[in-house]
């Protein structure tokens, strides 16, 4: 494998991150937002269940890929730290997703 072989490999597990990154902070938001509301104030808790799956399935997947690209990164365990914390605050995937971008 060469060395560009390698940069392309890591920097298509950083897009990959990035891309869920985006899609479990839109999950949260409508779960905060949208499913809860419905749940507690229409007595409606379909929803919830619904996009509680969604946000679970799209967070393991957001845990499995941020460790696999601290791997292929060589992430100081700080930096690890902050995209561990960025994935439970509702707008932290957004300011991850545009400081990736750097």
């Amino acid at each position: 494998m060469t060395t560009a072989d390698v940069t392309t490999a890591e920097d298509t597990k950083l897009a990959r991150f990035r891309v869920v990154s985006l899609a479990e902070g839109v999950s949260f938001l409508i779960l905060l937002c949208v499913a809860m509301p419905l749940k507690y104030a229409a007595h409606m808790p379909a929803p919830t269940m619904v996009f509680g799956m969604i946000h679970g399935l799209l967070f393991l997947a957001y845990l499995a890929l941020a460790y696999d690209v601290k791997q292929a990164h060589d992430w100081d365990a700080r930096r690890f730290l902050v995209v561990l914390i960025a994935s439970v605050i509702p707008t932290g995937p957004f300011w991850l997703h545009k400081s990736l971008k750097k």
